[in-house]
């Protein structure tokens, strides 16, 4: 994780801190999204929360045409050094007509956005019938809270832990700015949407920070916890990892 420059840190409380680097958890996601894409590769894609452009840059060759849009207009001025089609807007307004997409990414942005049902409320109207939606977003079962706390009315970095086992009042105290999801939370955002699920699981990360430093203890843990993906205890995952199509 790249630490942001302390002037953006509420930014980046704010937003998030997009992918700068392409590493094994950038890979293994970016392969779970072209097996979730199935037929619909080749046709038309949107990253929603596209923030620098990686994973619009490894999806375009796959994809005709494959767009980006980001909140953040510096963001997307990195984002078109790599791809030319990037649009600034937001998820709850996408400016698009309905029915436009056969698949969208959505990449740990849910979470930051301001009206969380109005965004997959855009989502499933841009989506043609039978187009999907990749999601992934937080769990609220990881034992950290992975975007930092504000304490005291300053905003802390970092991975945080036992933030996300609070009671709701109390964790929403402590991190104002970025929802959490559990199974049922992120269900009833889909309720009355002509859509089906077909996959709804957790996910591990991939640790390269911590195999970067001690490859030995990093490779071990990942081993460990993504095998863990296939037991009960993937409840305890980083990331929700959703597919929903619309019918």
């Amino acid at each position: 994780m790249i630490m942001p420059e302390p002037r953006n840190l509420d930014k980046a409380a704010l937003r998030g801190e997009p992918s700068y680097v392409w590493r094994d958890g950038q890979r293994r996601r970016l392969q779970m999204v072209l097996d979730a894409a199935g037929e619909r590769i080749g046709g038309q894609l949107l990253v929603d929360g596209c923030g620098v452009g990686m994973y619009l840059h490894h999806l375009s060759p796959d994809f005709s045409p494959a767009v980006g849009l980001d909140i953040e207009f510096e963001r997307l001025q990195e984002a078109q050094t790599l791809e030319p089609n990037v649009v600034n807007g937001v998820g709850e307004h996408l400016p698009f007509p309905s029915g436009t997409f056969d698949l969208i990414l959505s990449h740990e942005v849910l979470e930051h956005v301001q009206d969380d049902q109005a965004a997959i409320n855009e989502a499933v109207r841009v989506l043609k019938p039978g187009g999907r939606l990749v999601l992934f977003c937080p769990n609220r079962g990881y034992p950290f809270e992975t975007h930092g706390i504000y304490w005291r009315g300053k905003y802390h970095f970092g991975n945080k832990f036992l933030v996300n086992y609070l009671p709701r009042r109390w964790r929403n105290k402590l991190a104002p700015h970025v929802e959490i999801y559990t199974r049922r939370d992120l269900a009833r955002l889909f309720d009355g949407l002509p859509v089906k699920f077909i996959t709804r699981r957790t996910v591990f990360g991939a640790y390269d920070n911590i195999i970067a430093r001690r490859p030995k203890l990093g490779n071990a843990l990942r081993r460990f916890l993504q095998g863990l993906e296939k037991t009960f205890f993937q409840r305890l995952g980083l990331s929700h990892f959703w597919v929903i199509e619309k019918i």
